[in-house]
């Protein structure tokens, strides 16, 4: 039974919804409290068993290299200084079992395109796609949201895609899919669409930032002509991979926050950051005296 090993990050979009603070920086390198996005992307990949992470970057991506990449002088520093709390932190912003690989996406033709660059260290092997903007968070005593993917792949020997109803209004955004029931939790899925306008979608239940996906998805991704936006959709890919095996639409457990947006970034800073265990208690105060002064204005 072939476990998944390979996990890819498509991190080449410009993030322009966030502009001016991605001028000079990768989206996935905001941070979430002490963490950039990517990094809760790549720690959710490596508790799913995951030990190769491949990175598909675009110009200016090059933070993302030198964030798991080791810190020579920022390491001399901090062990010079006694700082050995911070120093361990930075050592181990990914295990040492963990291997990263950067592949330069030539043109911004789609995130279909992004995951077709991943084909020659992907080679004939299952594999997860994880986009970071795309926050799980699983909840305590949950597993990740990609863990929980990871085996349901390994019990169905299928693609996995990872699926939540959204506001009709809100078809637009996503790519949609037609399914019917096939276990607590999965569905078979029947259709899948880019997009779709609200009057015109099959149904309100949309893929969000998680995929599991047969090898076999290469094969036609790397035939397809331009969809949805003029570029190549990786919905089209399953679509036509759906001709040649099932594919399951998986009800993961666990929040998702979409920090593609301004609204969502905020929400997950706001949610994570109750959490922290530095900033948590502190954070909670703050925001209950906002809200007394708010019901009072």
């Amino acid at each position: 039974m072939v476990k998944i090993k390979k996990a890819v990050f498509p991190v080449a979009g410009l993030g322009s919804r966030f502009l001016p603070a991605t001028k000079a920086q990768p989206k996935e390198m905001l941070p979430i409290v002490d963490k950039p996005l990517i990094q809760y992307a790549v720690e959710e990949a490596v508790a799913a068993g995951i030990t190769e992470m491949i990175f598909i970057t675009g110009r200016n991506k090059r933070a993302i290299e030198d964030h798991f990449d080791k810190a020579y002088e920022l390491e001399t520093e901090l062990e010079a200084a006694g700082k050995k709390q911070l120093l361990e932190i930075v050592q181990n912003v990914i295990p040492k079992h963990i291997s990263c690989i950067y592949i330069r996406q030539s043109a911004p033709l789609g995130l279909g395109h992004a995951v077709l660059c991943a084909r020659p260290v992907v080679g004939e092997e299952p594999f997860a796609v994880m986009l970071a903007d795309d926050f799980m968070d699983a909840g305590d005593g949950v597993r990740p949201v990609l863990a929980q993917m990871t085996e349901v792949y390994l019990r169905e020997q299928c693609s996995v895609l990872a699926v939540q109803d959204v506001p009709r209004a809100q078809t637009g955004q996503y790519g949609i899919v037609s399914a019917s029931a096939y276990q607590p939790g999965l569905e078979l899925v029947s259709g899948i669409v880019e997009k779709p306008a609200p009057g015109l979608a099959p149904s309100t239940l949309a893929v969000v930032g998680r995929y599991v996906l047969s090898n076999r998805i290469f094969n036609y991704l790397e035939h397809l002509g331009s969809g949805a936006g003029g570029e190549i959709q990786l919905t089209d890919g399953i679509a036509a991979l759906m001709q040649a095996e099932r594919v399951l639409a998986y009800r993961y457990a666990g929040q998702r926050y979409d920090c593609g947006s301004k609204l969502g970034y905020l929400k997950t800073m706001t949610a994570i950051g109750l959490k922290h265990p530095e900033t948590g208690a502190a954070y909670r105060e703050f925001l209950r005296q906002v809200h007394i002064e708010l019901g009072t204005a």
